[in-house]
């Protein structure tokens, strides 16, 4: 018995042997020194350019940027941009991509299902709301004056990949075509019950596009909302003869639907201020201009969103942030350990620096407002404003879960926690030299700008928050 238990192990032994061979010689495994899979893009691989839109007309427009696809990422992010005229609709579709959506400027009521219910919200500026995959919605600024901006982000992991997102229109017409026009006329005239020249006439009418005004009083949809609640109640029952009872119904895709023109047209004009639907209860929104900031010195503040702050963010695995930063100061060079980031610049401009693994530049490029950029997980990098204007970014994280940033310089990087014999010695440095130079920066996180030097030369210490006992710098 034990001859045989070592003729297993040594053949155990083998297989794994060759099998290790085996993936070596089929490239299957990514060498540290083989630096082309993240080397392939360049620095411009870092700067998301490739934009699309997705949905344009008079009323609006969507646009996404596109997220880096490459050998280790199989699903990235995208970003989209949509912006909405004053009372205007995007009208009700569903994705096979999840939303994240952060109302930049404006006013806006989404409606959505709901475990087969339609939830209302009305959302304001800074406000972050999830819509998940397959849930239809509708998005209606409801401001007579102003636009609507929002910047969501696109969760690839469940979609279809035709296409970076794919629409499929609810409502619609000849333009966009409803994927009710689809079925054969009988078959949705059984459905619905009623005669199939009634469907004809709903779903032919629509030809302005996925977002359309709701100002134009020829327009069907704005003579919907104008109408009285009782006169839009009695045009839906005789488009598509709903019952009252109908609506109280749950588990019937169609009812759904029915719900969800019911309310569009029944109750649109009717605010919601108390963050619930009457027709059904759901997550709310939360707004990340409202929190208290993460972190706040002199130089700027940072603040984020995880699924402890906001529990929807779990079912995307996605977190979202906000930083401002005053003129000249910087985010402290850290990494990531957690997470992807994917950023958009909001306001002012800056430069962005990213290190490559072998501690090479990969990245130093001005950005400013509208530039969408990503940084991989685990690269050193940071955000460092421009001295002329305030530098503000948002954007969103691939984990849910507290990222935990970790500095490379400042009072409370990882050089400050680790130090030690050790690490001086792996800098080639004496301790008390090495300490000398972590304990020069006394700010944490967000620093400010790197002294300037006056006509003379001296160097203006102070304003850098550099104390005297660092004076032994020369400058040529």
């Amino acid at each position: 018995m034990m001859g045989k238990r070592i003729d297993w192990e040594a053949l155990f032994l083998l297989v794994v042997v060759a099998a290790a061979v085996a993936v070596a010689a089929a490239g299957g495994g990514v060498d540290v020194e083989d630096e082309g899979w993240w080397k392939e893009g360049g620095s411009d691989w870092f700067l998301l350019k490739d934009s699309k839109h997705v949905v344009k007309t008079d009323a609006g427009e969507m646009k996404v940027v596109r997220g880096v696809r490459g050998k280790s990422i199989t699903n990235p992010m995208h970003i989209g941009f949509i912006t909405m005229e004053p009372r205007s609709l995007f009208i009700p579709q569903y994705l096979d991509s999840s939303l994240i959506i952060f109302l930049r400027a404006g006013e806006a009521r989404v409606g959505h299902i709901h475990k087969d219910k339609l939830v209302e919200r009305t959302l304001k500026m800074g406000d972050v709301y999830r819509i998940e995959a397959g849930s239809a919605f509708y998005f209606i600024n409801t401001d007579h004056s102003n636009s609507l901006h929002m910047i969501c982000s696109i969760d690839a992991f469940e979609s279809l990949h035709w296409h970076t997102i794919q629409s499929f229109f609810i409502a619609g017409g000849t333009y966009p075509t409803s994927v009710l026009s689809g079925f054969e006329p009988s078959t949705l005239s059984a459905a619905f019950n009623v005669s199939e020249s009634e469907l004809s006439e709903m779903l032919t009418r629509q030809k302005h596009g996925p977002i359309v005004h709701l100002s134009d009083n020829s327009h069907s949809w704005s003579k919907f909302l104008d109408m009285k609640r009782n006169e839009k109640q009695a045009h839906m029952r005789k488009i598509v003869r709903i019952k009252e009872e109908d609506v109280e119904e749950e588990g019937s895709t169609w009812c759904s639907f029915k719900e969800m023109l019911v309310s569009l047209f029944a109750k649109a004009d009717k605010r919601q201020d108390d963050g619930w639907s009457k027709t059904g209860r759901g997550p709310g929104s939360c707004n990340i201009y409202e929190r208290k900031a993460d972190f706040k010195n002199n130089y700027g503040w940072s603040v984020s969103l995880d699924e402890s702050d906001y529990s929807p963010l779990k079912h995307s695995d996605t977190g979202v942030y906000l930083v401002s930063l005053t003129k000249g100061s910087m985010m402290a060079p850290h990494i990531n350990p957690r997470a992807t980031e994917y950023g958009i610049v909001l306001q002012g401009s800056g430069t962005i620096q990213i290190v490559f693994p072998n501690g090479s530049l990969a990245m130093n490029s001005n950005v400013s407002q509208g530039d969408v950029f990503w940084i991989p997980r685990y690269f050193p990098f940071c955000q460092i404003a421009s001295r002329t204007a305030q530098f503000e970014f948002f954007g969103f994280t691939t984990s849910a879960r507290n990222n935990r940033p970790q500095f490379l310089a400042g009072a409370n990087s990882m050089l400050n926690a680790m130090r030690g014999p050790e690490f001086a010695a792996s800098f080639g440095m004496s301790s008390s030299r090495f300490n000398r130079i972590v304990d020069a920066q006394r700010e944490s996180a967000i620093l400010p700008a790197w002294p300037s030097t006056t006509s003379s030369g001296e160097v203006e210490v102070e304003a850098a928050g550099f104390g005297d006992e660092i004076l032994d710098l020369e400058f040529d």
